[in-house]
């Protein structure tokens, strides 16, 4: 994520309508926006695997799939990301068509250049959605799954997966899937 320094401050109403006429993506953190970094073969190839996984299993549930142009809005802290992959099935999200504050499953795969970003300040930021109930980080350079899921105490708990385990699970919506699938045509 980059510094676009055109922009002093802009208000939400000010960033979504650039946005809808920018030829690049910006992501939104309290009036400044960042321009996003385009993404490698490994990276787009594990978002469109799980992106076509996630929306065959809600297909009929009332549950919408979007991947990496759809934003996540965090109106509590005003800010504004582009997850790789994210699940609402909350029907107040259709009321917005470029943007979700009710998701229940957002996914980031990870970058050199993005990695501490979406473990720290991000995630923080992401759990301030009282919906979220999963928040996966999927690794590009080796097979490893990170599921942080928000139990009934509201603590979020971490479950990792490796090729061990063979699938890993998404307990927010019910789905299970095997590494072999999320990772399908990956060179490592």
């Amino acid at each position: 994520m980059i510094a676009s320094p055109q922009h002093p401050y802009l208000t939400p109403d000010q960033y979504l309508t650039m946005e809808e006429q920018s030829p690049i993506k910006h992501e939104y953190i309290d009036g400044q926006i960042y321009a996003m970094a385009g993404a490698n073969d490994s990276h787009v190839t594990i978002a469109g695997n799980l992106f076509a996984l996630l929306r065959s299993h809600v297909r009929g549930s009332g549950c919408r799939v979007y991947i990496s142009d759809m934003k996540a809005r965090i109106e509590s802290l005003n800010r504004f990301y582009y997850p790789d992959v994210i699940v609402t099935c909350d029907p107040r999200d259709q009321e917005t068509s470029t943007y979700k504050r009710f998701p229940t499953l957002i996914v980031e795969v990870l970058s050199d250049s993005t990695e501490a970003f979406d473990r720290g300040d991000k995630f923080a930021d992401y759990q301030e959605l009282e919906s979220l109930r999963d928040y996966v980080l999927i690794n590009t350079k080796r097979q490893r799954v990170d599921c942080f899921h928000r139990n009934d105490e509201g603590l979020w708990v971490l479950q990792f997966y490796t090729p061990i385990q063979q699938e890993f699970k998404l307990e927010s919506i019910g789905f299970t899937v095997t590494f072999v699938a999320l990772y399908e045509d990956v060179d490592f």
